[in-house]
């Protein structure tokens, strides 16, 4: 994958993540606040990943 798609997933997954966790402290539910916040880890990963694809020239 591209510098560009990681980030654009990156980004994807951590707005998810954060609605994830938003809905569950509304619904009083660990399980939706945990999965949120594992879903914003793996958004915040692929985006560091895109900008090292960018910073090295996609050779990662």
């Amino acid at each position: 994958m591209g510098e560009f798609i990681d980030k654009a997933k990156g980004s994807a997954n951590d707005a998810i993540g954060k609605a994830k966790i938003a809905v569950g402290e509304k619904t009083d539910k660990p399980a939706m606040i945990a999965k949120g916040a594992a879903q914003r880890a793996k958004g915040q990963a692929q985006k560091i990943a895109g900008a090292a694809k960018g910073a090295f020239g996609d050779k990662l």
